[in-house]
């Protein structure tokens, strides 16, 4: 299987990151036990606070710079830089750069909007 990045549709999520959809088992017959996802918060963009109840997300940097915040810790961020979320874990990324922040987002197992609560 392959996805095309430009062939997907992209959305503001529930966090209020443009994201989208690349890999799901949802919409993969089952294939894959993780979802993930192309995401990116423009210049002076902030993802709301969320945590995902029962799924941990890995971040992997593409582009930008920015900061992530775990669990009340903040953690700058760049390109190449992977970032872990556990499971429960209270989360946002804020993009403090001058250019886009570009991430994949790796969820394990799927995400799901029952598993996702945003803290507004």
């Amino acid at each position: 299987m392959v996805v095309n990045l430009l062939e997907k549709q992209c959305f503001l999520a529930g966090d209020h990151t443009h994201l989208r959809e690349l890999l799901h088992p949802k919409s993969h017959n089952g294939k894959t036990f993780f979802s993930l996802a192309h995401a990116y918060l423009d210049i002076g963009e902030t993802s709301l606070p969320h945590r995902l109840c029962g799924s941990s997300e890995t971040y992997f940097i593409l582009g930008g710079e920015g900061e992530i915040n775990i669990d009340g810790q903040a953690f700058h961020i760049s390109k190449n830089d992977t970032a872990f979320v556990p499971a429960n874990a209270i989360q946002w990324v804020k993009n403090t750069g001058n250019t886009p922040l570009v991430f994949l987002c790796i969820v394990s197992p799927p995400w799901s909007a029952a598993d996702e609560e945003v803290l507004e």
